[in-house]
């Protein structure tokens, strides 16, 4: 099976079959095909995968996400449109998250954390020189969940 560029779902060479691989309970389509970058968190291949049509890389075993910046916010508009996520309520966001150091998987540089400033109080993880953020699990649904002022505004 082949991943083909841009889309989320794998082709198979030999008979043409298409596999649209099932979402897992975070809405991630994970496409299996390992990617040369590293999860900074496991230090194991993080796989190519799909969130809301949008491609990221995702760890199979912590379920981190790197995203793109402007992925990731096409992504929360299209799941907080959708209704998308789970109805967890809001909590005070683990500050101790603060002093975690970790480093990109594509440039090596630490990454900035700070306080998602889009709702959900979720501390994430980025790189402005690669354009990147780090989700740990169950933050993306968080943010999703959160309600943001700006984004009500729009709808």
């Amino acid at each position: 099976m082949r991943l083909e560029p841009g889309q989320e779902r794998l082709i198979c060479d030999y008979c043409g079959t298409v596999h649209l691989p099932q979402e897992n309970e975070e809405g991630v389509r994970v496409l299996t095909e390992l990617s040369p970058l590293l999860c900074p968190i496991c230090a194991i291949s993080l796989v190519h995968a799909a969130v809301a049509r949008h491609r990221i890389l995702y760890c199979t075993q912590c379920r981190g996400m790197l995203v793109g910046m402007n992925t990731f916010l096409e992504i929360v508009h299209i799941l907080r449109a959708r209704g998308a996520g789970t109805s967890e309520t809001a909590r005070q966001p683990d500050w101790s998250e603060m002093d975690r150091r970790i480093r990109c998987p594509q440039c090596s540089q630490p990454m900035d954390a700070h306080l998602y400033g889009g709702g959900g109080n979720v501390i994430i993880e980025d790189c402005e020189n690669c354009e990147l953020n780090w989700l740990d699990y169950g933050e993306l649904d968080r943010i999703v969940q959160a309600y943001d002022r700006e984004y009500a505004s729009d709808v």
